[in-house]
């Protein structure tokens, strides 16, 4: 997986190319992680997005209780593929998921 990370007055989006699984998950948390103390918002970019695994939806679920505290997360441009998988886990209703 591939992170792209832009950050502009508090506000960062961070692009996902790949995979968000088992084995990447752990860096998306981390890089997450760095961020969060400099940041209000969070733009999660999930265009060349093709995979979420079980560890990826924990991670942002971590990341939207963590942002929750002092700003927002908004997930943009998901795919049928990954929406299928927010909407049979319910997380279409936990998150800010927008076109």
């Amino acid at each position: 997986m591939e992170i792209k990370k832009n950050v502009v007055n508090g506000e960062a989006t961070v692009s996902l190319v790949g995979r968000l699984d088992t084995v990447t998950a752990p860096e998306l948390e981390a890089e997450l992680a760095a961020l969060f103390p400099s940041i209000n918002s969070l733009v999660l970019d999930f265009t060349e997005l093709e995979y979420l695994s079980s560890a990826g939806l924990r991670v942002l679920l971590n990341s939207q209780k963590t942002i929750g505290k002092t700003g927002k997360m908004v997930i943009k441009h998901v795919n049928d593929i990954i929406m299928d998988v927010f909407d049979m886990t319910g997380f279409s209703s936990i998150l800010t998921i927008e076109e």
